[in-house]
């Protein structure tokens, strides 16, 4: 993984009129990011085909939502597909673009290569949110093919800013491996906060403080992560003092093989988000 390629930096304000095909979770806190970020209501259009949804896009974040992507997608310099893996290719064919036009998916597994058999003179660029996107606290690995222009790749990266931290990847398979840690990644630490909330309730803890106290540590951990200019061991090694409790807890982990799970739960994301993207590459 690198850092961003070097691009010329523009504001998500300064951003050229944009169109969600796709109104779901992903999309509205995109959505939400940019408005936050200064890019004016009037040059963000939607194409959402439930009612419902529709108009509680348009309440929430008073933009022109679209049953239709065609109308939606009209005049648009970019294009942020964000509809289902499985529902990409009868999206596609719903409407038509201008050459040079940007287009950004955040379909999971849906590589470049099916975009470009039906986009062949849009620039096209992958990219990997997670759900912390939801409070633009997230981060989204991107992918684009080496031809893309400049001007492309900076609208993606100014784009996805708006939801979190950005990086790009060298190749699209590195995007598996990213989707792995960082897309996979949420569930794991929910699955951590779990298990430690319910290893406190069977040590007595009264469940709602034992629930404030999981959340609050991973939290707070967080935190320092993010703040030290150590890195995580040093900072691991800082909280584990010799024949203390915490030595203790981390022998147990150790013994235990965390390292090998966590390892092998990764390969196992990687191949399974590899072989889906397999599977929807025979689709198209």
């Amino acid at each position: 993984m690198t850092a961003a390629p070097a691009i010329d930096e523009i504001a998500a304000a300064d951003l050229p009129p944009v169109c969600f095909v796709g109104g779901g979770n992903m999309a509205a806190s995109l959505i939400g990011g940019l408005i936050a970020a200064g890019l004016d209501r009037s040059r963000i259009r939607v194409a959402q085909r439930n009612a419902e949804r529709a108009a509680s896009l348009a309440a929430r974040f008073e933009v022109q939502v679209f049953a239709d992507a065609a109308s939606a997608a009209a005049n648009a310099a970019i294009v942020v597909l964000a509809v289902k893996p499985q529902q990409m290719a009868a999206a596609l064919s719903q409407f038509k673009l201008a050459p040079g036009t940007t287009v950004i998916s955040v379909a999971a597994g849906v590589r470049v290569a099916s975009f470009i058999k039906r986009l062949p003179d849009c620039a096209i660029i992958r990219a990997m949110p997670n759900t912390p996107a939801l409070l633009q606290a997230g981060i989204s690995g991107l992918y684009a093919p080496a031809a893309t222009p400049a001007a492309a790749r900076a609208q993606a990266n100014a784009l996805l800013a708006a939801a979190g931290e950005v990086c790009w990847v060298d190749s699209e398979a590195q995007l598996d491996a990213l989707t792995a840690v960082s897309g996979c990644g949420p569930a794991y630490y929910f699955k951590l906060t779990e298990i430690l909330r319910d290893a406190g309730v069977a040590l007595g803890l009264d469940a709602s403080i034992s629930k404030r106290l999981a959340q609050q540590t991973f939290i707070g951990a967080a935190r320092m992560a993010a703040a030290a200019s150590e890195d995580v061991a040093v900072l691991r090694s800082q909280v584990t003092s010799k024949g203390g409790a915490t030595e203790a807890a981390l022998a147990v982990l150790e013994s235990a093989g965390l390292g090998r799970i966590f390892n092998d739960a990764l390969h196992a994301a990687e191949q399974r988000s590899r072989e889906r993207g397999d599977d929807l590459e025979r689709l198209s």
